[in-house]
């Protein structure tokens, strides 16, 4: 019987590409993972790991374990999901994650709604970059999160995660009135390895140039602070634009920020899941 847990560890070397990478996810030592997936081995009988050196890579066996992995993990969620609708009302914790725009207007309105519905229920936030949270929804360290997708930024693909799309916001361009147009300014973006610069980087290049970036900040409201000192021009969405600063102009561009819940796949019916994203829905409708 192969046991889903090294199943786990080898669909965790499949995305991440390293032992030492797989044994920080699942906070194990890398000697911990490597004895585990052996074992694995001797479960399936074949070969699963090719061996040169320091680096491991999956044999044609392994990535047809892999494969059926993904389908057996699914089940397993499923399984945890209908047991915890058996057992009654969603209780005890709930992991959620979100990027900052949505923890601080979506998020405290749909905490109040969640604990009024289901007083049971604990949930706990944690604010995370939308590329992160594939990885941590396959940890078990997250069981449901809010992310976003952009024009001009292809959508993560990642089989052991579903997504539910909660809304649309469009993206607002400071202080000019057109991508055109903030050709020779300085630019405000966020930091390169989000989506968020990604987008930045791809609309203005749609618009025939490159931008030149002077800031690099995350947060919103800081963007908008910069942008009202006069250090640049900046793409935000409308969640973050909701009370600019004064002297800050915004001018609606053709582009739009999509918000979607992510959990994992076969996780979706899992009362805790539904009662939070019912809870974003009630936000989203206040």
């Amino acid at each position: 019987m192969l046991d889903p847990r090294k199943l786990h560890l080898l669909r965790e070397l499949a995305r991440r590409g390293t032992i030492a990478a797989v044994a920080e996810a699942v906070m194990f030592t890398p000697s911990a993972v490597s004895q585990q997936l052996s074992a694995l081995e001797r479960e399936a009988g074949v070969p699963l790991l090719e061996r040169t050196g320091r680096t491991v890579a999956l044999t044609p066996a392994g990535h047809l374990l892999v494969e059926h992995a993904q389908a057996v993990l699914e089940q397993l969620e499923r399984a945890s999901a209908a047991l915890a609708a058996v057992r009654g009302g969603p209780s005890g914790p709930l992991r959620i994650g979100a990027f900052p725009t949505a923890a601080r207007v979506l998020l405290p309105p749909a905490l109040a709604a969640l604990s009024s519905a289901h007083p049971a229920l604990e949930p706990m936030v944690s604010e995370i970059d939308p590329a992160d949270v594939s990885a941590a929804l396959r940890a078990g360290e997250l069981d449901v999160a809010l992310v976003h997708e952009y024009d001009f930024v292809p959508p993560v693909t990642d089989l052991s995660m579903e997504t539910e799309p909660l809304f649309s916001e469009p993206m607002y361009l400071t202080d000019r009135p057109s991508l055109a147009a903030a050709r020779d300014d300085p630019w405000i973006t966020n930091k390169p390895g989000t989506l968020c610069h990604t987008m930045a980087i791809r609309a203005c290049q749609a618009a025939g140039f490159e931008p030149r970036v002077r800031h690099h900040v995350d947060d919103f409201d800081t963007v908008l602070a910069f942008a009202a000192a006069g250090q640049g021009v900046a793409l935000v969405p409308r969640l973050a634009a909701l009370s600019p600063p004064p002297g800050v102009t915004l001018t609606e561009l053709p582009l739009s920020r999509r918000t979607l819940a992510a959990f994992r796949r076969g996780y979706g019916d899992h009362p805790a899941v539904r009662a939070a994203i019912a809870a974003f829905e009630t936000a989203l409708t206040r």
